[in-house]
Parts: structure tokens; C-alpha cells; sequence
């Protein structure tokens, strides 16, 4: 079942609206509003896809869709908490090889991601499977010249962006990149 465009958009300005109320009426921690307001732009964005995509743009068949949903999706409910559980371990550890193993417990999740995206790939028709690439391929590459043009900016001392801010992005921003751009490239073959 797939989810139609004014689902998630209402659903996306119901969180946003609930949100923007609670924080005026509770104390809502910032962590919590922040994870609300990412989960109403998350699901916006959502929205966007389902609308610009066009049907059968992930035409793979229904076993491949649901093997693929049983792989990624547990995998990244164990990134999210990795996440979390990192998070707030890191506040409470000092060891530094303690903290080196924790920091880097949310990476072991992605990689199952990752797998269940390259299984989903590999074993989709020739047709989906060129969308795909071609949307990772150019994704990669825009966030890769944004990349470089902020290192430029950096070495001019025209923004300051720590490192490890920088580098955490660099994933999320090619995902993200890839749902956009998979819009346009999509459209090219449908």
C-alpha cells in the first residue's frame, strides 16, 4: 500500500502544527521538538516524492519491494536508536577507546542499510535498475561538488564549519540529494 500524497502532507503539517503547540503551552525538551519538527519535514518531504515521482517509477515486483522493506527498515529503526543510545552515552563516558567504540555505533546499522539498497538495485529489472544509478550517480556527485565548494569557502575563511559537522552531513545530504534527483531522472524514462 502506498501512501497518497495529501496523507502525508496532512499528517506532515499535523506534526509541524502539533508541535509548534505543544512548545507553546509545554516545556517541550529541544531534543523532542527537534525530532517532532525533523519527523514533519521528513514526512513533507515524503509527500513531495509521492507527488513528483511518477507511478511505477519503483516498478519492482511486490517480493523485491517487501524483501527490501524487511532489510532496510529494521536496519535503520537500529540506526536511529544507535543513534540515540550514542548520543547519550557519549555524554557519560570519558575512556577514550570507550568512546571511540560508542561514536561509531550507529555506522554498524548503515551498513546493513546500504545492503538491503544495493540488494534492492542489483536484483531490480534493467530499467529500474538505470534510474537508480543514474539518481545515486548524480547525487553523489552534486553533494561531492557542494562538498568541495565548502572546503574552498573554508580555506577562505569565508564560512567556519567544524569538521565533524561537516562530515556527519555528507550521508544524509546524498540521500537526500538522491530522492530529488531520482524525481527528475525518473521522469526522463516513464
Amino acid at each position: 500500500m502506498t501512501l497518497k500524497p495529501n496523507v502525508l502532507l496532512g499528517a506532515s503539517v499535523a506534526v509541524l502544527l502539533g508541535t509548534l503547540g505543544a512548545a507553546h503551552l509545554w516545556a517541550v525538551p529541544p531534543f523532542v521538538a527537534g525530532i517532532l519538527y525533523g519527523t514533519g519535514f521528513g514526512l513533507m518531504f515524503a509527500a513531495f516524492l509521492r507527488w513528483r515521482l511518477p507511478d511505477g517509477c519503483d516498478a519492482s515486483t511486490p517480493s523485491l519491494r517487501r524483501r527490501y522493506l524487511r532489510e532496510f527498515t529494521p536496519a535503520m529503526a537500529a540506526y536511529v536508536i544507535g543513534l540515540f543510545a550514542s548520543m547519550w552515552l557519549l555524554r557519560r563516558v570519558e575512556e577514550p577507546a570507550l568512546r571511540a567504540v560508542i561514536a561509531l555505533l550507529p555506522v554498524a546499522p548503515v551498513v546493513f542499510v546500504v545492503r538491503a539498497i544495493i540488494r534492492y538495485i542489483r536484483d531490480a529489472d534493467e530499467l529500474q535498475r538505470q534510474i537508480e544509478l543514474e539518481s545515486v550517480s548524480l547525487a553523489t556527485a552534486l553533494v561531492s561538488m557542494l562538498y568541495l565548494a565548502g572546503g574552498f569557502l573554508q580555506m577562505a575563511k569565508v564560512i567556519d564549519i567544524p569538521a565533524g559537522v561537516a562530515m556527519f552531513w555528507v550521508f544524509p545530504l546524498v540521500c537526500l540529494s538522491y530522492g530529488l534527483v531520482k524525481t527528475v531522472v525518473a521522469r526522463r524514462y516513464r
